[in-house]
């Protein structure tokens, strides 16, 4: 087991990496991400559960760097839809946008499917959760993993600035407004990333404290 004291976050999501580190402040460990590493590609993504697909990704950019990596993999689950996007949420109208789209027109796509695919769903059936699941890896194993989620329903439209991906839409009934309409530290607090990074840094400082007592 790698213990150097640096831990990469396996993503090149801006929002996920501002979120991220937000949890992470504090942490005996220097936290890059992988804009320090342009060189390495983007793995295929073949899981068909979050899990799935958090584990191959930390494996394998741990692999590529040789640093402990803290992989994210995380989506949108909407009851009415069978589940979908899923493990598809961040390409769920890859089609429709142009090839070399930035993240903001790629979310604005995924949204607008998300909203058709609804039309004719009454608002008591459109029921969701945003799911996280995190594993971080060394270049040989995953280390550690935990999940979260957070429960809330879809919007008709789009409502607030804040947050990304579907979190205009994602409408949390024991605060009245959308996640995207939350202060980040406060979406951070009920989150299921920030509950799921939370659970990770206990963890992991478990972790640390015994390894180093059983230092020489």
């Amino acid at each position: 087991m790698i213990d150097n004291r640096l831990l990469v976050l396996a993503t090149r999501n801006p929002g996920k990496i501002r979120e991220m580190r937000q949890v992470l402040a504090g942490l005996s460990l220097r936290v890059v991400d992988l804009g320090e590493f342009p060189q390495i590609p983007q793995p295929h993504e073949t899981g068909a559960t979050f899990a799935q697909n958090a584990r191959q990704k930390a494996l394998y950019y741990a692999g590529a760097t040789g640093l402990w990596c803290l992989a994210d993999d995380s989506g949108l689950v909407v009851d009415a839809l069978g589940g979908a996007p899923g493990v598809h949420s961040a390409r769920y109208a890859a089609d429709a946008c142009p090839s070399g789209a930035d993240r903001k027109t790629i979310d604005a796509a995924n949204n607008a499917r998300l909203l058709a695919e609804l039309r004719d769903v009454p608002p008591e059936r459109r029921t969701a959760r945003f799911v996280c699941h995190l594993a971080l890896a060394d270049p040989q194993t995953v280390l550690l993993e935990t999940s979260d989620t957070v429960e809330g329903r879809i919007g008709c439209q789009e409502r607030g600035k804040n947050g990304f991906g579907y979190d205009p839409l994602f409408f949390l009934p024991q605060y009245n407004c959308t996640a995207a309409q939350l202060p980040s530290q406060e979406k951070n607090k009920i989150s299921h990333r920030g509950k799921a990074v939370r659970h990770f840094v206990a963890l992991l400082t478990e972790m640390l404290a015994k390894a180093d007592s059983q230092k020489p």
